[in-house]
């Protein structure tokens, strides 16, 4: 089956407070890819997630799978499968009472419901849970289970609404990469929503972040990172640090702690970079300061550098050498990775 383009065109939803969720969005998912839908609470995802999944008719314009207009179709009608946060199990069945659940009420022969769900019951990695109860699961398996069932009538199109958001943190990570490993070998056109950006940027072949209803910027996940479209985006996925420019020298840009090396033919007024871009260094650095503090994060430490600016810098070094709280420190980056924002 080939797998199918979503297109959102000029959709716009409002409710009945008069609160815009979505702004005229226009919005293409090619077939085959994986979207992620990120942004803050109220910015209008969830939305977006419903009005693709049918549970949501927009007051204006018109949703498509491939060529057809599914705009006034309900989610029963549009072939897709849904993973929700909560999984929306059924207690009182078993594992493959739940799973083969849709294909039951769709009147599937007993034999062919019982071979498409062992196929799914090995495809999530549950080949011996089939007569188990929901309530003797964890919570990661409770979310195979929610995501074979999804699976189970082979849908055009795979939503999922925060999919991981219920698990423990070390679950969490685990199970993002396998989810990303058996979304690809699919290739079935999918779209997750999350608030997270490391799920994000795990397992989206393209992150939209969504402002206010609208996009703020539609990208790769490594464009999102390091090249974000405004100062909403950057200060969203990841921390960030800002320097005021003071002036110009021939070397660079004069900032607070020092000179930053600057390569552009225009004097900016703010600079940015990522903590990780910036290093501790025992020669000549191009700013200097000193340790405030310093938190010790497994493979890494955040170092926080005061240099004179309004805030202290964000530096996360990977050497994890211990300083001394008020050691002089100085920093160096490389002048591809300072960067400027629009606002």
């Amino acid at each position: 089956m080939t797998a199918i383009t979503i297109r959102l065109q000029g959709c716009r939803k409002a409710f009945a407070d008069g609160t815009v969720a979505v702004h005229d969005l226009n919005l293409t998912v090619e077939g085959g890819e994986t979207l992620a839908i990120l942004g803050p609470s109220g910015c209008g995802k969830t939305t977006t997630l419903r009005l693709i999944a049918g549970l949501e008719r927009p007051d204006v314009g018109q949703v498509f799978f491939g060529d057809q207009d599914v705009t006034r179709l309900p989610i029963e009608r549009r072939d897709v499968g849904m993973v929700f946060q909560n999984y929306a199990l059924f207690p009182n069945l078993d594992v493959a009472g739940n799973i083969v659940y849709g294909l039951k009420v769709r009147g599937m022969a007993p034999r062919e419901r019982n071979k498409r769900c062992e196929e799914l019951l090995e495809l999530v990695g549950l080949q011996q849970h089939g007569k188990r109860s929901i309530h003797e699961l964890s919570g990661g398996q409770r979310q195979r289970v929610a995501l074979a069932r999804a699976l189970a009538p082979r849908p055009k199109v795979l939503l999922l609404d925060e999919p991981l958001a219920a698990l423990d943190a070390q679950l969490r990570e685990r199970l993002r990469s396998e989810l990303s490993e058996l979304l690809r070998g699919l290739g079935i056109t999918s779209v997750f929503v999350t608030h997270d950006q490391g799920e994000a940027m795990a397992l989206g072949d393209r992150i939209l972040v969504m402002e206010h209803g609208r996009i703020a910027q539609l990208a790769s996940p490594r464009d999102i990172y390091q090249k974000p479209a405004n100062a909403f985006v950057a200060g969203f996925v990841g921390n960030l640090n800002a320097f005021a420019v003071s002036g110009a020298s021939p070397t660079g840009l004069k900032v607070c702690g020092g000179e930053l090396p600057w390569q552009g033919t225009d004097r900016p007024e703010t600079l940015y970079c990522r903590p990780e871009h910036l290093r501790v260094t025992q020669s000549e650095g191009h700013l200097h300061g000193r340790l405030l503090a310093q938190f010790f994060q497994g493979a890494q430490s955040r170092l926080l550098v005061d240099v004179g600016g309004p805030q202290p810098l964000l530096v996360d070094s990977s050497d994890n050498e211990l300083y001394a709280i008020g050691a002089p420190i100085a920093l160096a980056i490389a002048p591809h990775l300072l960067f400027t924002l629009n606002a």
